[in-house]
């Protein structure tokens, strides 16, 4: 009896110590969402501040997530090197010091340097997923991913809304990084009081020249993708852009089988058993990303052009809330879909979730009810697909490559999103009303039905990664 009254207070204080945890790394990647998308509303008022095009202000979103994609595997490995806590902190510290430069910048190139920065904190939901697998008993680990996974769409939404209730306000864009700079410091706090590392350390040291090969072919992708329409996709500098980035990718990937530690571990990236969940969340990251740019400029739109809303900034975030109530209740939902379907079945459900809002927006978009529905179902989509996403990325690594596994599938969805940002923005500059800039509306119909493409892909592949996985098992 005297031994059950001592463990029990112990079990009783390790799982509230558990459960802070989670709050502080919830917390922490909401912030780390809501820094993604606070500038989409604004994207349309800043072309005026600044006076330039669509393909370029989408740099200001489009750098966020190249930073990310970059970032993410390296933090990732350091954190499987020298602790998760440790990484998780550096990351936030540098989504303060972004929203800062953010705060003050007055020009459109200082701003996207700042938003550089903010979304090299994207490596904090690898980071976070990997510190839940060391930590949480197994039976709790899907819930409490499918948990710190939903703050991505959530914060997402919620970005969207602080920004719309400041625009209202102001016609400065400085006032939201000062926000969001303020609730990284609180982050910062929380995770400093409430986090542990539990996992064991990798050996090795950091890549430092695999970062700088990887940031150097996305860059030149991407300029390529988003300059072809400027500056013409047979002339010498798109070409050039493109044949540099095939050669430097190549380099690249000489240089990851080469070395012994390197920064992604390309088993992990293309293995047999990470290459449908990497694959899942490429596409899926490409619809993603590119429905909260499209969605936002197209309900901008006045509707005297023949399509879009005249939304305000602020509504532009209250349209999303759809989304945001049906994402919080299927992340809730998606351990337990998780446990009974498999984490590779119920990201094919969610995924073809979100293909059908997706859908359901490019055939019905003259009505704000067929807005809100579409969300609603994008919402409930997202919520299950990050949840299994983050699972099935960890499902068969060695606890100690957790984070660099989980850091190379978000990279991969941060890939996908910064292709999608760049595709779809050159559409819509070329693709426009006759005697103007502003995207025709074939352009978002175009767009829309690529990304809604996307988001079925990805369900096929979960799908097809499940069938697989049941014969693998059979067999064995």
């Amino acid at each position: 009896m005297a031994g059950v009254a001592v463990a029990e207070p112990d079990t009783v204080r390790q799982g509230r110590q558990l459960w802070l945890t989670l709050l502080a790394l919830s917390v922490a990647g909401m912030i780390v969402s809501v820094q993604q998308t606070v500038v989409i509303p604004l994207l349309p008022r800043l072309m005026t501040v600044f006076g330039v095009q669509v393909a370029e202000v989408t740099w200001v979103f489009t750098a966020s997530l190249l930073a990310g994609a970059v970032a993410t595997p390296l933090l990732s490995r350091l954190g499987d090197m020298y602790g998760k806590k440790r990484m998780i902190l550096f990351t936030v510290g540098l989504l303060v010091l972004g929203s800062a430069v953010c705060a003050v910048s007055d020009s459109l190139s200082v701003l996207i340097a700042g938003r550089a920065l903010q979304g090299a904190s994207a490596a904090l939901i690898p980071l976070a997923i990997g510190m839940i697998r060391d930590s949480f008993p197994r039976a709790r680990v899907m819930t409490a991913i499918g948990v710190v996974s939903a703050t991505m769409g959530v914060g997402g939404n919620l970005g969207m809304i602080v920004t719309g209730l400041i625009a209202d306000r102001t016609s400065s864009h400085h006032p939201v990084f000062w926000i969001t700079a303020g609730l990284g410091a609180v982050a910062i706090v929380l995770i400093a009081l409430s986090a542990h590392d539990a996992g064991a350390r990798a050996g090795g040291r950091p890549d430092f020249v695999g970062a700088l090969l990887l940031s150097a072919w996305l860059v030149c992708l991407l300029l390529a993708v988003s300059k072809g329409n400027d500056w013409g996709w047979g002339s010498g500098p798109v070409i050039g852009l493109f044949a540099g980035a095939a050669v430097l990718c190549a380099v690249w990937v000489f240089s990851q089988l080469r070395l012994r530690a390197p920064m992604v571990r390309l088993h992990l990236l293309v293995g047999r058993h990470s290459l449908p969940a990497n694959l899942a969340a490429l596409l899926l990251g490409f619809a993603m990303f590119g429905s909260f740019t499209l969605v936002s400029s197209f309900v901008q739109t006045p509707a005297s052009v023949g399509y879009g809303f005249g939304a305000s900034v602020l509504d532009v975030g209250l349209y999303a809330l759809p989304s945001t109530v049906t994402m919080l209740f299927s992340s809730s939902m998606a351990g337990h879909l998780s446990s009974r379907l498999g984490p590779a079945n119920s990201l094919a459900l969610g995924a073809a979730l979100t293909a059908a809002g997706f859908g359901w927006f490019a055939l019905f978009n003259t009505s704000v009810l067929h807005l809100l529905g579409s969300n609603a179902l994008q919402g409930l989509g997202f919520g299950v697909a990050y949840a299994a996403l983050g699972a099935l990325a960890v499902q068969h690594v060695p606890m100690d490559q957790s984070g660099i596994a989980s850091g190379i599938n978000s990279l991969v969805r941060s890939i996908g999103g910064s292709v999608s940002g760049a595709v779809t923005a050159a559409l819509l500059a070329s693709i426009t009303v006759a005697g103007t800039a502003v995207p025709a509306r074939g352009a978002y119909l175009l767009s829309f039905a690529i990304i809604t493409a996307g988001a079925a892909a990805s369900a096929v592949v979960a799908l097809v990664s499940g069938v697989m996985a049941r014969e693998v098992s059979g067999v064995g």
